[in-house]
């Protein structure tokens, strides 16, 4: 398990220091921000807190370690809720098993009516009761009006904290009920550090500024692709692999993933287009620059991609799309 991050503790230590029933954390990916959350109500629910964070060995600590607590519930994505080993209601599991549904990648209204119930009841082990959601952007309309009575008067002693990579897509009644909090970018120094210290495979320090240049600066996103195994080599000459129409690289990774590469690439493209600096690629890996309107358009076309990408019809024929259309932009002149 990666170890919390110096910047995160730093954040840590400056929200204990303040009052409030309910913190937003709010920044782009990457930056810690389910990290910083899950230390906040550790501390919150913790027997022997101090400034700097949770004790860590108390029952109370074991148990948020262990996703067992009963004071504490995280309101996220069933996706999501899997992916991070967070056990699901019963009945939502029950009818995953079933085959009646997938799990959603939207936090459910249900899941939010049976947040505000457990709001209502008393703390079973003293410390009062503590809610996370993340990202907290997935809650749709119904989901987050559901949440807006109880956010602004909790019962009790009921703390919240939500934390989202994109508070423009939450409801402004949302975003006025709670302090808010801007994640703090590291500095690249102790973000290489960090990045060398917990990736599995002990990188060199130019494996490591590889990563965190594919992730733009972000840590946390530069140990998700430290896991992919990408190498220095390979991420160097995927520009020109793409210009030639080598998909064999990205074939197999997600269509996420495989959007957000070109998306960097693009962006990277029209940045040296302008005469900038490129931020993901280097200049000297990047093939020329094609013509503006080209370029726009391209990037016109990922942007739209981005809408659906989680729901792709034929995700096959969805990617040799996507494979002809980066050549034909590439190779534009």
């Amino acid at each position: 398990m990666a170890t919390r991050a110096p910047w995160v503790q730093r954040q840590l230590q400056a929200l204990l220091a303040q009052r409030g029933h309910a913190w937003l954390l709010q920044g782009p990916s990457g930056l810690g921000q389910y990290e910083l959350a899950l230390a906040l109500a550790q501390t919150w629910l913790c027997e022997q807190p101090t400034a700097s964070g949770p004790c860590g060995v108390c029952a109370s600590c074991h148990m948020v370690d262990t996703h067992a607590h009963p004071d504490f519930v995280v309101l996220m994505p069933e996706t999501v809720m899997l992916e991070r080993g967070w056990p699901l209601a019963e009945t939502a599991q029950k009818e995953i098993d079933d085959k009646k549904r997938k799990p959603s990648k939207e936090i459910r209204v249900e899941a939010m009516r049976d947040t505000v119930a457990f709001a209502q009841r008393t703390s079973a082990r003293g410390r009062g009761l503590a809610v996370l959601v993340y990202p907290a952007e997935r809650m749709n309309h119904v989901t987050a009006n559901a949440l807006l009575k109880t956010l602004e008067e909790p019962p009790g002693d009921t703390r919240f904290v939500l934390a989202s990579e994109a508070t423009h897509q939450l409801l402004p009644t949302i975003r006025s009920r709670c302090q808010t909090h801007a994640m703090d970018w590291p500095p690249e120094p102790e973000a290489l550090l960090w990045l060398q210290d917990n990736a599995a495979s002990r990188p060199t320090p130019e494996q490591a500024q590889v990563w965190l240049r594919a992730a733009g600066g972000r840590p946390v996103d530069a140990l998700a692709w430290a896991g992919t195994g990408l190498n220095a080599k390979t991420w160097a000459e995927l520009p020109a692999a793409l210009a030639r129409g080598d998909w064999s690289t990205l074939a197999g990774w997600p269509a996420a993933q495989q959007l957000e590469l070109l998306q960097k690439l693009c962006h990277d493209l029209m940045v040296q287009a302008a005469g900038g600096t490129p931020r993901f690629f280097t200049a000297a890996n990047l093939p020329v620059a094609p013509r503006w309107g080209v370029l726009a358009r391209w990037s016109r076309e990922l942007l739209d991609a981005a809408r659906s990408v989680e729901h792709p019809y034929n995700p096959g024929l969805m990617q040799e799309a996507w494979a002809a259309r980066t050549r034909q932009a590439l190779v534009s002149r």
